[in-house]
């Protein structure tokens, strides 16, 4: 069994030292989902909400939340990121909206963190944007779907639909 990599000998939390690490191109990939009620769900689709442009809050919301990781997870490390792309897709048969992040780097460190972050946000600006209609809204789950590069290489979830 892997060791915990943010403890050190003495089981004190430390950050990673990723110095002797080699730089390559690292993408991660998170997908989410928010359930709302039925009214939410045709005012998001006909972009009536009344705050505004729900996804395009949303989106910049993620993008934002991406780039901002490090000041919200303790001990990850400041990535450089590449590109952010956050997307959303409407499923009518179940009133919820998914949100996926992608985000890329080159660097010594992943950026799972990075895209499960900027999923997260987007979905609570989704919350956000739409409270003013209901406060019937389920968050999740969250997960990631997919990281490439490093040492590690490629991880792909076996199950893409949540």
């Amino acid at each position: 069994m892997r060791q915990f990599t943010h403890l050190d000998q003495s089981g004190k939390a430390t950050m990673v030292d990723v110095s002797a690490k080699a730089e390559t191109v690292r993408t991660a990939t998170a997908q989410g989902r928010i359930k709302v009620n039925q009214d939410i769900f045709q005012a998001i689709a006909a972009q009536r909400a009344k705050k505004g442009d729900v996804f395009a809050v949303a989106r910049v919301a993620g993008i934002m939340a991406a780039k901002r990781t490090s000041d919200l997870i303790p001990l990850c490390h400041t990535v450089g990121l590449t590109d952010v792309q956050v997307d959303f897709h409407l499923c009518r048969e179940s009133w919820e909206v998914e949100a996926v992040c992608t985000a890329k780097c080159v660097g010594k460190t992943g950026v799972e963190m990075e895209a499960l972050t900027g999923v997260s946000v987007a979905l609570l600006t989704i919350y956000d944007m739409c409270k003013a209609m209901g406060h019937d809204m389920v968050i999740g789950p969250v997960c990631l779907l997919e990281k490439n590069g490093g040492k590690s290489g490629r991880y792909r979830r076996e199950e893409r639909q949540l």
